[in-house]
């Protein structure tokens, strides 16, 4: 199974250059069975721009969680503090073989019913 995730474009630009091998989310899918992410890089991109084999989902207090993944965060110390203030759990996407598409694709791809998800979608 795969999920949609949208991703700003600086983050999926170190997503898709290797630079970034953790996404973070206050919020993961339920469904363990995900297997794939499909990056929606947002605007001013809005196109379906690759996709990413998740290698492993790390869920923990974010002060560890940041211990454990700053390495390869791909952002500051600053965005992530901001990111997870106030928040007890925070949740780390390894992310594993990553794919560009060629040519990035509309959301209008995946259905007609398609929109820009504010944390996933399962496609």
């Amino acid at each position: 199974m795969k999920v949609l995730l949208s991703i700003k474009p600086e983050f999926v630009e170190k997503i898709l250059s290797g630079e970034k091998r953790f996404e973070f989310r206050k919020n993961i899918f339920k469904n363990r069975s995900v297997k794939t992410v499909v990056i929606y890089a947002t605007r001013p991109i809005g196109k379906v721009v690759g996709e990413f084999d998740i290698d492993h989902v790390i869920s923990d207090e974010p002060h560890l969680i940041w211990e454990k993944t700053k390495k390869y965060a791909g952002i500051s110390k600053e965005f992530y503090d901001e990111y997870f203030e106030e928040k007890a759990l925070a949740f780390a996407i390894a992310v594993g073989k990553v794919t560009q598409y060629e040519v990035p694709m509309s959301l209008n791809c995946f259905g007609s019913n398609i929109v820009a998800p504010q944390s996933y979608r399962y496609l």
